[in-house]
């Protein structure tokens, strides 16, 4: 074969591979945007397609299709196209994905309601469930609905969530007494007993870590699952002791300012925000502000000359971190001692969405971040969605 019969022989070779990748740039790219319009804590469902307005890092995009879903139906659809054309290019996926995190140090009896609820009145053929104690995560197989009653199902889970919860208590006690310990044991050297403290300081952080990577793999791990998905986030008031000290106790006079710096979590909110959005997760975020029953064990930490310690709420950073994250995939947030009811109010919240498909102009698969704004025309009402997806 001679050198030009070769080079036409690469060229037919490569025409195929080169035809491929141009079609590829020019394939359109939907996006799907989850959206959901209140008035109060009404979903608003009478919206079309002309109501909506999405923009794209502040670009005004074309709405190709707009679907109204409840539960798992589709309740009314409105495209550009003829329906059959619709179908086969934005094929809306109303399957879901439920995942109950439980981020508690105390099983409460509200609890039990609420995953009693879950079951009776939530969760149906078809749907997945993976449930996310303190301490390990259940994934729950669809099909033992056919072979066990909901309320066996339910009564297993809530015995597991219990054990769970109660193994992380157990080492939250034993630091308590590791504190009353240094807080009341006499002949300790100050430069000591300040170590043994800064180290329970740690020990308790420890408990409450964040764990940055693990938030980013657990939204990676959910991105390509088909469906709505939705994180229940339960999370627990936490108050962290802090030992009234005397005036003599001058070795321990800078332990304020390291409480605090010992305390406090590190945590990227920003990337992590948009890890959850990018991969379409609805994170609710449920605070319960029912005090933990160990405040009420303030009286076995009293020394023998009467001094107490000095309860301090510690979950402020966390709660802005998560109420930031549930903001940014659409999520609703909840402050409230009645858990049961929170939840109640963040199903109804979820269940009803509308889907909304635009094809982004000039779409570059440049892997960078692309901020989302869904708006309405001439109506005050509240709307939430996802902040954005990258480009990859």
């Amino acid at each position: 074969m001679n050198k030009k019969i070769l080079i036409i022989v690469i060229l037919a070779l490569c025409l195929p591979l080169f035809s491929q990748e141009i079609s590829q740039e020019v394939t359109v790219i939907n996006i799907e945007v989850t959206v959901r319009v209140f008035k109060g804590s009404k979903f608003i469902d009478n919206l079309t397609r002309k109501d909506f307005e999405v923009y794209e890092d502040g670009k005004l995009q074309k709405i190709e299709a707009v679907y109204l879903i409840k539960k798992t139906n589709i309740e009314r659809e409105e495209t550009k196209i003829k329906k059959e054309e619709a179908k086969k290019i934005f094929a809306p996926e109303v399957s879901r994905n439920f995942i109950l995190l439980f981020e508690i140090r105390e099983y409460l009896p509200k609890i039990r309601n609420v995953i009693n609820y879950f079951f009776e009145n939530v969760f149906m053929p078809g749907d997945t469930l993976m449930v996310v104690t303190p301490s390990k995560s259940y994934k729950f197989n669809n099909k033992a609905l056919e072979i066990f009653p909901q309320k066996e199902i339910a009564k297993t889970l809530n015995e597991k969530l219990r054990e769970d919860v109660k193994k992380v208590n157990a080492a939250y006690r034993s630091l308590l007494r590791d504190l009353k310990n240094i807080r009341t044991g006499e002949g300790y050297d100050p430069d000591l007993k300040r170590m043994m403290y800064l180290d329970s300081l740690r020990r308790f952080k420890n408990l409450r870590y964040v764990d940055q990577k693990k938030l980013l793999d657990f939204a990676d791990s959910l991105k390509d699952r088909e469906g709505q998905k939705y994180v229940f986030l339960f999370y627990q008031k936490e108050l962290f002791p802090i030992m009234e000290r005397s005036p003599d106790e001058k070795t321990l006079e800078s332990l304020e300012a390291l409480e605090d710096s010992e305390m406090n979590i590190s945590l990227d909110i920003e990337k992590v925000k948009q890890a959850f959005s990018d991969s379409s997760i609805s994170i609710h975020f449920l605070y319960i502000t029912k005090t933990p029953r160990d405040r009420l064990d303030v009286e076995d930490m009293r020394s023998g000359d009467a001094r107490a310690v000095r309860w301090k709420d510690s979950s402020g950073d966390i709660f802005e971190a998560f109420k930031e994250m549930a903001e940014a995939t659409g999520g609703l947030t909840d402050s409230s001692a009645n858990i049961a009811s929170s939840f109640e109010m963040a199903v109804d919240a979820s269940e009803n969405y509308y889907l909304i498909y635009y094809a982004p102009e000039g779409y570059k698969k440049d892997g960078k971040y692309r901020e989302i704004k869904v708006k309405l025309k001439n109506k005050n009402y509240r709307i939430t969605h996802r902040a954005g997806y990258f480009a990859n």
